[in-house]
């Protein structure tokens, strides 16, 4: 059954949510849906990526507060689209697009929150979100520690609550190899049996990337060969360097900082580490998962709806280095064990965690929004 789809985002600049709406629509579009995307901001930096497929991007052009002119141009999009399917992203973007397209009779609206809670700092957006859901089929969480947690604060109805987890292009993603544990021990300067411990991610407090310093100074006590690459860049960089010199493990530290070959890289590691704080769903777990790496994340959020301890990972409570440094140097003691939990990572991730997957449960959810795709 052919659809006619609009997604309201605020706008489509560089970002996570932005990126999996753009690789939603490309697979709705592949399988013969009439997708478009509404922007209420500007369009972005990735509209023309979205262009590229034959898909239109309407921007808004909203201002700050309340902007009829705005509402009218996000209307006029949908209504001319012809628009079944109403599937907006995040709060702002949903009241705006339920305010915007009242009357105009769309069978589904569906809204999809891609962050754990509340955005406990802008109340007078989740009231006015809270409002809009009087007219919403479903709302949907990233994984189901969201969802608990959007029903418990009392932000979404329980009956109305459902969970999507994202998807990537699993298959776009090699597993680890040997060749490319070679290229990158040459690209960091280091022993080729140098084992590669290797996180990614932006460098901020909730990454809690300096935790992850302290848990590798304890391993490389122990296991003198191995090494830490951190990939993303952030506002923690020189914090997180002084750390690593502070800790005596500077030379064995790699901040390889924002790189477009994640994929190579991550071909490269031994083991994945993810030591956040507070996660929704991780995209860089799937990453790692598709790439068949074992993987010690902290028990945070939807990160232990990824990592399944004792079979494709372990789990380590936030902010206990000590637990960290131990997962991590038996994940390394037991080469064997590690491939396994590799192997199954991998399968789980081609199983669950494909964009094809994701594509196919908010088609489910389009059709029938009562049911739990």
């Amino acid at each position: 059954m052919t659809l006619n789809i609009t997604h309201v985002v605020e706008n489509l600049n560089r970002g996570g949510l932005e990126r999996m709406v753009i690789e939603l629509v490309r697979v709705q579009h592949a399988q013969g849906q009439h997708c478009q995307i509404v922007c209420l901001y500007e369009a972005g930096t990735l509209a023309p990526e979205v262009a590229a497929m034959g898909v239109p991007v309407y921007a808004c052009g909203k201002r700050r507060g309340l902007d009829v002119r705005a509402l009218w141009r996000a209307r006029r999009a949908v209504r001319r689209h012809g628009t079944e399917v109403l599937h907006t992203h995040n709060a702002m973007a949903h009241y705006q697009a339920v305010l915007a397209c009242t009357g105009l009779g769309i069978r589904r609206v569906i809204n999809t929150r891609h962050s754990m809670s509340s955005n406990r700092r802008a109340p007078r957006l989740e009231w006015l979100y809270r409002r809009a859901l009087a007219r919403t089929d479903a709302v949907v969480a990233v994984c189901e520690a969201a969802r608990a947690d959007a029903v418990a604060l009392g932000i979404v109805p329980a009956a109305k609550s459902r969970v999507v987890r994202n998807g990537i292009p699993v298959a776009s993603f090699a597993p680890a190899n040997a060749a490319r544990h070679r290229q990158l021990c040459v690209a960091l300067g280091v022993a080729q049996a140098s084992r590669i411990v290797g996180t990614v991610g932006r460098l901020t407090r909730i990454k809690d990337q300096a935790n992850l310093i302290r848990a590798f100074a304890q391993l490389h006590a122990g296991v003198p060969d191995a090494v830490l690459v951190l990939v993303g860049d952030g506002p923690l960089r020189a914090e997180l360097e002084q750390g690593a010199r502070a800790a005596g493990v500077a030379a064995a530290v790699h901040f390889l900082g924002d790189r477009n070959d994640v994929r190579d890289l991550l071909q490269g590691f031994d083991l994945f580490v993810l030591c956040s704080r507070s996660e929704a769903y991780s995209m860089a777990l799937l990453e790692a998962s598709a790439t068949a790496l074992p993987i010690v994340a902290t028990e945070v959020g939807g990160n232990g709806e990824i990592v399944q301890a004792g079979r494709t990972g372990w789990l380590v409570p936030p902010g206990a280095p000590t637990a960290l440094a131990d997962a991590m140097a038996a994940a390394l003691a037991n080469g064997g064990a590690a491939r396994e939990y590799g192997a199954a990572a991998r399968r789980w991730a081609l199983a669950e965690g494909s964009l094809e997957t994701m594509a196919q449960r908010y088609l489910t959810l389009y059709r029938d929004p009562a049911q739990q795709p």
